[in-house]
């Protein structure tokens, strides 16, 4: 009896376990594209520099554009699926020519220095999630 209690028991704080991990993790991918205003607290960690060398580009010219549909055109812009930009649209985005030496940072009417900053070092680093 003791053992069929204790094997009911960790089956049901396993499953607790499971469905507290799975709304977390929609909750944290929510936080990414529910709001422009809403940055993840990741952002906000310093970075080590990529040595010149390693960079993509060290001189280049910015462009900055402003579009009302940032989070489609971005999604449209880096091949993003139904379903990712549906869940987490994206606040803005770089859109880098190598050999110009030109980048174009697309946001929204409404962003933040945060933002901004990161496609920056888009224009410089490229792909840097890795």
């Amino acid at each position: 009896m003791h053992a069929k209690l204790t094997e009911s028991f960790s089956r049901r704080y396993f499953w607790l376990r499971l469905l507290t991990l799975t709304v977390s993790v929609l909750g944290l991918s929510a936080c990414q594209g529910t709001s422009h205003h809403k940055v993840p607290s990741w952002e906000f960690v310093s970075f080590n520099v990529k040595p010149a060398q390693y960079r993509i580009m060290n001189q280049t010219r910015i462009n900055w554009e402003v579009r009302d549909d940032v989070a489609h055109f971005c999604a449209h812009a880096k091949s993003m699926g139904r379903e990712q930009s549906y869940l987490t649209p994206p606040m803005a985005c770089a859109i880098w020519d190598i050999l110009n030496a030109e980048c174009t940072i697309v946001t929204g009417p409404v962003t933040s220095h945060v933002a901004l900053g990161h496609e920056v070092r888009h224009c410089f680093e490229g792909h840097f999630h890795r």
